[in-house]
């Protein structure tokens, strides 16, 4: 089987387990905006129908792995999974650098910054602002995002 078809079936069978439509992802960066989550975690930025996604994947190296075998100890990773519904995400904004010279000095991922509600502890008006590096070649995610936030 060809890691084309290996892809296809993943994107398949990870819909089925959401419910919804994959709009599009791209490999991204958590950086912060998540009380539950200490970033950087890398992983898949993910426009669904009915929200953003952002899920890490664990993985260790290999020493790590053999220091947990070997007693010392530690949890193994876990997935990570973030959700934030449509209806919550107020507003997105990309920041890509726009000097030139910066760009080819130190490559950097454009930003997306989504201010959503995070209702918490009774107040429905709260904000909080996911910050998330994405792809650069990634302006169908953003396209995605944006049909999200106008629909």
């Amino acid at each position: 089987m060809s890691s084309t078809n290996d892809a296809a079936r993943f994107w398949r069978e990870y819909e089925e387990r959401l419910g919804e439509k994959i709009l599009k992802y791209s490999l991204g960066k958590y950086l912060t905006g998540w009380k539950e989550f200490e970033g950087p975690l890398w992983g898949l930025a993910i426009v669904t129908e009915g929200g953003f996604r952002f899920h890490h994947f664990p993985h260790e190296n290999w020493i790590v792995a053999l220091s947990r075998l070997g007693g010392g100890g530690g949890e193994t990773p876990k997935e990570k999974t973030l959700f934030v519904p449509r209806v919550k995400i107020r507003s997105y904004q990309v920041i890509r650098e726009k000097s030139w010279w910066k760009r080819l000095l130190t490559p950097s991922s454009p930003r997306v910054m989504i201010t959503y509600s995070d209702g918490e502890n009774g107040t429905p008006e709260a904000e909080a602002v996911l910050v998330v590096e994405i792809d650069q070649d990634s302006v169908e995610l953003e396209n995605a995002l944006k049909s999200l936030v106008t629909a």
